[in-house]
């Protein structure tokens, strides 16, 4: 899948190596803000290093991920995607950012329930997971709002910095009721 529309103001593009200057001009404007949640912010130092993150995810060996940026009213806001996908159990995680400016809008809410959506009806996965780290509570409220069930807490699952921080593992399963 290629695009995906998602509302008359959001839509997902698959992830593009010609889209690595805009992804990386986002997260240089944003490096503050983002770096406080997402560890990949101090290895992106260069549109190279968005780049070689394309090329990685976008090659014909990776049947794990699929990343898509988001284009909110034709601006860039952030990606979304696949992450870490087990074709043979039928699961997958959902991970996302956000540009700064389009924080409060929707637009993260909106995209994981297309792509949950999609992994259920489509994909015929059977568990779609989003790990949160403790604190991070703007991004928790997603999995929490489209009533993912909170599993447990996987100690010192991301590595930040110099230091790890505690993911919080929230699921959905296909037999789920909405």
């Amino acid at each position: 899948m290629e695009h995906i529309r998602i509302n008359d103001k959001i839509r997902l593009e698959k992830v593009k190596t010609s889209m690595a200057p805009v992804i990386f001009q986002t997260i240089e404007r944003d490096r503050e803000y983002l770096k406080e949640w997402l560890p990949f912010v101090n290895f992106t130092k260069k549109v190279r290093d968005t780049e070689l993150f394309i090329e990685s995810i976008s090659s014909p060996e990776n049947v794990k991920d699929e990343i898509f940026s988001i284009w909110y009213n034709e601006a860039f806001a952030g990606l979304v995607g696949f992450k870490d996908t087990d074709w043979i159990n039928k699961k997958t995680e959902i991970g996302y950012w956000l540009a700064q400016p389009m924080q409060g809008k929707g637009i993260i809410g909106a995209c994981v329930q297309k792509l949950l959506s999609y992994a259920f009806q489509k994909l015929k996965l059977n568990r779609v997971q989003i790990k949160v780290a403790e604190g991070n509570l703007k991004s928790e409220a997603i999995p929490r709002k489209l009533n993912f069930t909170l599993e447990g807490t996987e100690r010192a699952g991301e590595l930040h910095g110099k230091s790890y921080l505690n993911l919080k593992i929230y699921s959905r399963l296909a037999s789920d009721p909405l």
